[in-house]
């Protein structure tokens, strides 16, 4: 029997696991390079368009309904299965880009034959689970291409069925599984990959081998990988997986919940508000921002502190994440505290802390996912967030006037003239909130129409009044955004398939159960529960942490008599803490990242901050009124 030739059948693997990658233009290497880097134009062409039709047709929609029109029918049911599309065709993407969230404490192994290890390691775990991941999602779409009876009209020019929609889930973690496997490293780390994937194709064949048997040493696994730098969504996913194994239900049952999770209705806000976020980062928004801050507040005694801390605050309010803010606006200011004559290690304090101001204001992205996890009314959480959000930001900014007082940081005069000509400026991106708030709250828009309104908004400000962004880096820009969505929405959706099996053992009962039996006080359990999201926020990033940890909180909370808008306020701001928390919260190592500077630095930088926050976070637990003033 004719063989191929190796340099053709290495070509085949490298172009499957990464079509990206280059192959030399020659022979039949060159042929499938070429395949390659088509699949890969297609890849992100199709993530972009996803995205661009998410944030066209709810505004279609709502113009016609204005209009006294009835609309498009089904563009709900189609835009929610566009975000499921959009979800884990961009966690495939941000596979090949390197974009998947993981812990980074495997960078804190000594480089050399340890940190090789640990990579080939978590690699083959991340396959393993991604192999099992795409099993359970054939089993799905079997299920529902044989006794589902829904559908999908697409605008009113047909109709699909749903099990075709959900075909993006078992295609997507295969991809992701070849590409994990492609990317373990050498010869050996592959070879150890792919007997991984024989193992979870083995494994999803005949699940009962480990039905009955302890499921321990397979979370012990995950957790390891995890911890050595494994995508974070392999930990959830496989806990669950493995936990449904050992107690014999079928995987399906965690895509089941995925696709439940990603076509919810308010969950395309999350992608369509941190589109807006990318969009305005990527022009110069923040230039004119920072003059409009320093024309406001530039005249105080650390006037270029408070100017920093609010500036953070806005961006990370539409990216709903503070890594996002740092690293696009890390760089911008820094060079401004510096020479203004502030000190380095408080402005990289400054920064890294500011990066999670935002996150309890309207439209934050974790507001509305905890909304939809806790199923409390979104804008009750928007108008509760809003009094301690800003206790946040004035504590931030006091320790920025203190700093300017001390070091005798350069002013501005204040000048009206000057202030008037920074908000003419900024006067787009001052007014977009104004208008999305206003949309949201006199109802004339649906959460997910004023989301694509903000897209729309930020677009039109940086492409059409500014011109600052050409429409022929529009595509990449909206890859880029899908590559970082599609890395969020695949921990949110595996983690809602653990969420699953907490929920069916009775954890939550359970833990009420001892909780009440061992805790009388009210104040005593939000203590512990102060310092238990702590610790979540140390370790999860704040997206996986709602998903996981709010269903086993939730019920706490109304057995002691918790306002739930309350307690999902303590939920955000307990996370935002554990983002500086050492020694492993995202900021820290974000902002060792962007500013070239060891942890222990960091560290450092973070300490005064950090403990200005725990004052914060505690007086909005113990300070109800902070929260519930405006819902009364």
């Amino acid at each position: 029997m004719p063989t191929a030739p190796m340099p053709a059948l290495r070509a085949v693997a490298r172009v499957a696991a990464d079509p990206s990658s280059g192959v030399p233009a020659r022979g039949t290497g060159g042929m499938f390079a070429s395949i390659g880097r088509r699949f890969s134009q297609a890849e992100g062409g199709i993530v972009a368009l996803v995205l661009a039709a998410m944030a066209v047709l709810p505004i279609v929609q709502a113009a016609l309904r204005a209009a006294g029109g009835g609309g498009i029918p089904g563009v709900q049911p189609l835009v929610q299965h566009l975000t499921l599309w959009l979800a884990f065709l961009g966690a495939a993407l941000a596979t090949r880009r390197g974009d998947m969230l993981s812990l980074a404490t495997g960078t804190m192994l000594p480089k050399g034959a340890w940190r090789t290890a640990a990579k080939v390691f978590a690699h083959a775990v991340a396959v393993l689970v991604s192999t099992l991941l795409a099993r359970a999602c054939i089993e799905l779409v079997r299920s529902e291409r044989d006794y589902g009876t829904g559908t999908l009209s697409v605008l009113g020019l047909g109709e699909i069925p749903v099990w075709a929609a959900q075909l993006v889930l078992p295609l997507s973690f295969t991809i992701i599984a070849l590409r994990l496997l492609w990317q373990a490293g050498s010869l050996p780390g592959r070879l150890l990959a792919a007997a991984a994937m024989g193992a979870g194709i083995w494994l999803g064949q005949f699940p009962s081998w480990t039905e009955g048997a302890p499921a321990w040493p397979w979370l012990l696994l995950v957790v390891v990988a995890m911890a050595v730098g494994a995508p974070i969504f392999t930990v959830l996913g496989g806990a669950a997986i493995f936990l449904f194994l050992a107690d014999g239900v079928p995987i399906a049952a965690v895509p089941a919940e995925t696709y439940r999770l990603s076509v919810s209705p308010t969950l395309p806000a999350i992608p369509l508000f941190t589109l807006a976020g990318f969009l305005l980062a990527e022009g110069k928004a923040s230039a004119r921002l920072l003059a409009l801050f320093r024309a406001l507040v530039g005249w105080l005694p650390g006037g270029a502190a408070v100017m920093t801390a609010a500036l953070c605050a806005f961006f990370t309010v539409f990216t709903g994440g503070s890594g996002v803010t740092i690293l696009a606006l890390g760089a911008l200011l820094h060079a401004a505290l510096l020479r203004d004559g502030y000190r380095e290690r408080f402005a990289t304090g400054l920064i890294t802390a500011s990066g999670s101001l935002g996150l309890l204001w309207a439209p934050a992205v974790p507001l509305i996912l905890y909304g939809i996890v806790a199923q409390v009314p979104i804008k009750d959480l928007f108008i509760g967030g809003a009094l301690p959000g800003l206790l946040l930001l004035a504590l931030i900014a006091g320790w920025g006037i203190v700093e300017g007082r001390r070091s005798g940081a350069g002013r501005v005069p204040f000048s009206w003239p000057a202030l008037r000509r920074a908000l003419w400026q900024a006067k787009w991106e001052v007014m977009l909130p104004v208008v999305v708030v206003v949309g949201i709250f006199s109802g004339l828009t649906t959460l997910v129409e004023s989301s694509a309104l903000a897209a729309w908004g930020a677009f039109l400000i940086v492409t059409v009044v500014h011109r600052e962004v050409p429409l022929a880096r529009l595509a990449e820009v909206f890859t880029r955004c899908g590559s970082m969505i599609g890395g969020i929405l695949i921990i949110l959706g595996v983690a809602m398939g653990l969420t699953s099996y907490l929920v069916d053992a009775q954890v939550p009962m359970h833990l009420l159960g001892w909780v009440e039996a061992h805790v009388s006080s009210p104040l005593v359990f939000l203590l512990a529960l102060n310092v238990l999201l702590l610790l979540v926020g140390c370790l999860m990033d704040i997206f996986s942490a709602i998903v996981v940890v709010v269903p086993l909180v939730a019920p706490l909370g109304l057995a002691f008599g918790i306002d739930p808008v309350h307690l999902g306020i303590i939920f955000v701001a307990n996370l935002e803490l554990g983002y500086l928390t050492p020694p492993v919260g995202l900021n820290l190592f974000l902002a060792s990242y962007r500013f070239k500077r060891p942890l222990a630095e960091i560290y450092r930088a973070v300490l005064v901050p950090l403990m200005l926050l725990a004052v914060g976070v505690l007086l909005i637990t113990y300070l109800p009124f902070l929260t519930t003033v405006f819902l009364r």
